[in-house]
């Protein structure tokens, strides 16, 4: 997959997600029975259209896993175990929250990846972004510097793939504060700071548009 995805998208730097390349971004986690996951994930389907992020979901955050995940990687905080099934293919926006996310994946699927430290004035160059294939049942850490969004599709299938973060995060917020600073500007949900390409959904919803070049595509059908 990893070398027809490379022929099929030559604009952009695509690495497996073992590379060292990733290194930068995050941890690769091994050493959690994932099985009750992947179980649950059969029954959530990928919609239609578009992308569904549900942020809590009961039965996984009932599983064993969760705990041990709450406990260990978390050192005891209280956690938030949902999913993001969908049919993107594109960036359209990165975010990121003061915290780790682990993102696990149930199916084959790429994360657009970058780092908040490129951001400028509250610019980010989309061809800063690299590119990690993320096989079946392999799950990451993501740090609180990288930058991502939703993951991207390898197939017409769709993606599906578990999002863990501490308890609140990217629920609503009351109001957003009038911004002092170019990363308040970004402020976009609860522990939530996004930045979107002006060709996105966020950006028409009126999400700051700080990212220049193109909106990225990932080519996965020859």
């Amino acid at each position: 997959m990893i070398k027809k995805l490379k022929a099929l998208n030559p604009h952009l730097a695509i690495y497996n997600y073992d590379d060292p390349a990733f290194l930068r971004y995050g941890n690769i986690i091994n050493n959690y029975s994932l099985n009750e996951y992947a179980d649950i994930m059969k029954d959530r389907p990928v919609p239609g259209n578009g992308n569904l992020y549900v942020g809590l979901d009961p039965d996984l955050s009932n599983c064993s896993c969760s705990s041990e995940i709450a406990s260990k990687l978390y050192g005891g905080m209280s956690i938030q175990v949902g999913y993001c099934n969908g049919n993107n293919n594109k960036l359209n926006a990165l975010e990121y929250h003061k915290c780790s996310e682990v993102d696990i994946a149930i199916t084959d699927l790429v994360l657009l990846l970058g780092d908040i430290r490129d951001i400028r004035q509250g610019s980010y160059p989309s061809a800063n972004v690299e590119a990690f294939f993320f096989p079946t049942g392999t799950a990451c850490e993501l740090f609180a510097t990288t930058l991502h969004f939703a993951p991207c599709k390898v197939s017409d299938k769709g993606f599906k793939s578990i999002i863990i973060l501490p308890e609140g995060t990217n629920a609503n917020l009351s109001s957003l504060p009038t911004p002092t600073c170019s990363e308040e500007k970004l402020l976009w949900m609860r522990n939530k700071w996004l930045i979107a390409h002006f060709e996105s959904i966020p950006a028409s919803k009126g999400a700051y548009t700080g990212i220049t070049g193109t909106n990225i595509e990932l080519q996965y059908n020859m």
